[in-house]
């Protein structure tokens, strides 16, 4: 195995995912054309790293990440496939990921491609030409870090339900829903949501009827555990169903469902889910208990809630929540968990969850339909994919 992967960070938070870090440092020797190579990461706190400094490199304090190469002074094309350990602080990781504005684990990708090119034999410290060189490799490698990701990962599911939602308020058959969804399909969304409500107050069962034979993406079918939208869903079949909290009162889906407070009966709704072929995913909080319950009770997908991160009135707050989202992602990703999110996402507060490794899918409406007012639908889509990109 070509990656030897060590993590010595003892804290709780952030959380890192090994996988994740491991895939990546795969893909980058590929890059290289050193797939060949055994390269071994350490993950250690801003303590162990300040010694090491302080051993190697006769410097005080911590750094963010230390190459320690095993073919020093040697030709590299005939060192063998020993290549070297890469050392990173979490803690340093972490200060600059906040700093930066982004997630700890794409920071921890700076530092990774940092620490191997310079075992590759690139060193900025040389001169000025070294340094420009050893920059322009990491952004190319960077660079292809990202396309991969787009590649594989994030897709944009649109919700449709406020379109029925003007529809209703008129009591007429128009706009539709219907129309809506094929729209952004044609746009370039891989996905259409609907909630059928218990009490019916957008989208209709003919709707939803006709989306699951129209939609030629995805439908996900959003719905309250509720007999009677069970067997409704059940018998049309679905792509996916989420299930989400719901309550008579809420003008929109106010939070995450309580899994850990009712696993028996939504382990049934699972089952019986699954059961037919169709996968489930849970609508919960950014919170380790009810991620730990949607793996036990046999869950395909958790869609995170990104309500209280959009609605944050400050920085700091802000910053907490998308921690949360990041930490929340990355443990039900570690967990086997697919992984979606959505809530109150919009034009300004996207791009930063839709660059997050570990979700899939980002389900977006209110934002896009009120967009489309003004640009109209189709551009309102296209406008939302390219922030996701």
């Amino acid at each position: 195995m070509p990656i030897l992967f060590q993590n010595n960070f003892q804290h709780a938070f952030p959380r890192v995912n090994e996988l994740q870090v491991s895939k990546t440092a795969e893909f980058l020797l590929a890059l290289a054309g050193r797939s060949d190579a055994e390269l071994s990461i350490l993950l250690v706190d801003d303590q162990h790293i300040a010694e090491l400094n302080k051993t190697w490199r006769r410097k005080s304090g911590p750094t963010n990440v230390l190459s320690f190469s095993l073919t020093e002074g040697e030709d590299l094309t005939r060192a063998g496939n020993l290549l070297g350990d890469i050392v990173i602080s979490v803690d340093t990781a972490a200060r600059e990921a906040r700093k930066e504005r982004i997630s700890v684990h794409q920071r921890l990708n700076v530092l990774l491609v940092h620490g191997l090119l310079h075992l590759l034999g690139y060193d900025h410290e040389k001169s000025d030409s070294e340094a420009e060189r050893m920059f322009r490799k990491e952004r190319e490698l960077l660079l292809e870090l990202k396309r991969k990701r787009r590649e594989e990962m994030i897709r944009l599911a649109v919700n449709v339900d406020h379109v029925a939602t003007l529809r209703q308020a008129r009591g007429i058959s128009e706009p539709d829903p219907v129309l809506a969804a094929g729209i952004c399909e044609l746009a370039g969304a891989e996905g259409i949501v609907v909630h059928l409500r218990e009490d019916r107050r957008h989208i209709q069962d003919r709707d939803v009827l006709i989306l699951r034979q129209t939609v030629k993406t995805k439908l996900n079918l959003e719905m309250g555990a509720t007999q009677e939208i069970i067997k409704f869903a059940l018998k049309l079949k679905p792509d996916m169903v989420t299930l989400v909290p719901e309550k008579r009162q809420e003008l929109t889906t106010e939070g995450g469902l309580n899994v850990a407070g009712q696993k028996k009966k939504l382990k049934n709704v699972i089952s019986q889910m699954n059961d037919s072929g169709i996968p489930v995913s849970l609508f919960i909080d950014p919170d380790s208990r009810q991620i730990e319950a949607s793996h036990n009770i046999g869950a395909t997908f958790v869609e995170i809630h990104t309500g209280r991160y959009s609605d944050a009135t400050s920085e700091e707050e802000t910053e907490q929540e998308f921690e949360l989202i990041v930490a929340a992602a990355e443990e039900a990703y570690e967990a086997g968990l697919r992984v979606n999110a959505g809530h109150g996402l919009n034009y300004v507060n996207t791009t930063r969850v839709a660059s997050l490794d570990t979700i899939e899918e980002l389900s977006i409406g209110h934002a896009v339909m009120a967009r489309a007012i003004f640009v109209g639908l189709d551009q309102a889509v296209r406008e939302m994919l390219g922030l996701m990109m």
